[in-house]
């Protein structure tokens, strides 16, 4: 019998932030479903956790197709049950909200919110069988609004709203429901364009494995949520109290942020 602690469902498994989770986590895990929808690009991360003692399946496809669900619940049955879901699956689109299409607000708002609230419900019955965690991997943009990024932060703010309301709603079970939130990182979700911005904003971008590793501190321990960055964090609790500071700070940035917006 394995005293490793884990069973884990891991979304957005090939994606920067996943694939460093996937590497980290995996020497804790029994068993690892990573899910994702390039097959390719998850074989070859299950190759790479062949020399770990851990049992890896690989589960693509899209979250939203019913086929995709009956495969994974194959999969987690395969696995003899999960006690660990990290909705970290999400897309982004740096662009100003009038110039969206809405088949481009309606897949982020897809991937990033409604996918994960309804993985979410899919798995509720198999982890309220023993002590499980859900962990949505959300963002600083869940707390503060940033131009250009409307819709991103709508979705990131809801899978917020999502991640407190369903703690408190299973705060009698032996669920609990979490919410890790990183700042800017060097990850091919973002843009040639906001890779060029943040730099010449200043904006500090951490690296997939330091995310990792945060990660894995809060996987360890009881706070409910995580911001990463002394500044962000910092900024976040000024938009809740005096949120015209962030506006002022904001507006004065823009020439910036415009110059890059919609290129």
């Amino acid at each position: 019998m394995t005293n490793k602690p884990y069973k884990v469902v891991l979304t957005g498994a090939t994606g920067g932030i996943g694939r460093a989770i996937a590497l980290q986590l995996a020497p804790q895990c029994s068993s690892l479903i990573l899910m994702g929808r390039d097959t390719q690009k998850l074989e070859a991360l299950k190759n790479e956790l062949t020399n770990i003692d851990v049992n890896v399946q690989i589960v693509s496809g899209d979250l939203c197709e019913d086929s995709t669900g009956v495969r994974l619940i194959d999969a987690i049955s395969a696995q003899q049950g999960i006690n660990l879901l990290i909705n970290n699956a999400g897309i982004s689109q740096f662009k100003s909200f009038e110039q969206q299409s809405d088949k481009d607000i309606t897949q982020l708002m897809l991937t990033n919110l409604i996918s994960p609230m309804l993985l979410c419900k899919q798995l509720l019955p198999l982890l309220q069988k023993e002590p499980s965690q859900i962990i949505n991997i959300g963002s600083i943009f869940g707390y503060l609004g940033f131009p250009g990024f409307s819709s991103y932060c709508a979705s990131k703010f809801g899978l917020r709203g999502f991640s407190q309301s369903l703690r408190r709603e299973l705060s009698d079970t032996s669920v609990s429901v979490r919410y890790f939130a990183p700042r800017a990182t060097k990850t091919s979700i973002n843009s040639d364009q906001v890779m060029r911005m943040n730099a010449e904003l200043k904006t500090d971008s951490d690296n997939p494995d330091f995310v990792a590793k945060e990660f894995m501190k809060f996987l360890s321990g009881k706070a409910w949520e995580k911001k990463l960055g002394f500044k962000e964090s910092f900024f976040v609790f000024m938009n809740n109290l005096f949120p015209g500071v962030p506006d002022k700070a904001i507006q004065g940035q823009l020439p910036i942020i415009n110059k890059y917006l919609n290129k």
